[in-house]
Order: C-alpha cells, then structure tokens, then sequence
C-alpha cells in the first residue's frame, strides 16, 4: 500500500510540474523545436524525470537564474536525451548525449544561461553543432 501511495506520489508531483510549465517555440537553424520551459528551481530539478516519453520536435528549456558552469544528469530519467547548453546570447555552446539513469555529470563548455533538453540524437539529426544560435529564448519567462 505505501508502496503505491509513493508512486501515485510521484507521478502526481511530475504531473503538477509539467502542467505548470509555459511552452515556448525556439528555433534552431531554420528548425522549430517546441520547448517546455523549467524556470523555477523546483521545474529545473524535476526535469524530464520519470517521463516515458517525449513527443518528435518537442525539448525542455532549462533558463538558469545566473550565467555558469552548468551541469546535468540523468538519474530517475527514462528517455535518452541529448542537452545543449546555450550563452545568455543564444549561441550553443556544447551538445553531449546522455543515458537514462545514469550519474554521470554533463557540463557545459563556458558560461551557460540556458540548457535544452531533446530526444536523443535530434540536434545530429539536424545538423545543429555547437556555434549555432538559439533564437525565441526571449519569450522565456525568467528563471526564479
């Protein structure tokens, strides 16, 4: 029974989360992306975790409230995701592929305001390389 109570838990919590979070469109190179944005720290820190999947052309936008040495991780995430980490300009700044349920740390390349989240393997499919820039991130709300 406590067993179920801790999953419904969960699931509520990811749900209320998600049902919070504004959506933006960015485009990168000509290729639109729709965007969830994690603006607050509690959006930020619950991420995709514990999503089974994510929908073709759709990401996470993480805005952090300081430019920085950002990192992520993928424990408690099931999808494989590729993350760029993106200056308060907009210009991609570093793309790393990441493993579900895994600790291990991916960082950014410089000082990051920004960080997307996608499918695993999109940015390559679309030949988006570190360089390119991000524009529609001003429609973001601030990070909190």
């Amino acid at each position: 029974m406590i067993h179920r109570l801790a999953i419904l838990l969960i699931l509520f919590v990811s749900a209320s989360v998600s049902a919070e979070m504004p959506i933006i469109q960015v485009k990168i190179a000509n290729h639109g992306l729709s965007t969830e944005v994690a603006s607050t720290q509690q959006s930020r820190m619950q991420g995709l975790m514990h999503r089974q999947s994510m929908g073709q052309d759709m990401g996470m936008l993480f805005v952090f409230p300081e430019n920085g040495y950002h990192s992520m991780w993928m424990v408690n995430t099931n999808i494989p995701l590729s993350v760029a980490f993106i200056d308060e300009k907009g210009m991609i700044l570093n793309i790393a592929d990441m493993i579900p349920h895994t600790r291990t740390a991916h960082g950014s390349a410089g000082l990051a305001k920004y960080a997307i989240e996608t499918n695993l393997g999109w940015f390559w499919e679309k030949g988006i390389k570190a360089g390119k820039y991000v524009t529609g991130l001003e429609r973001a709300p601030a990070a909190e």
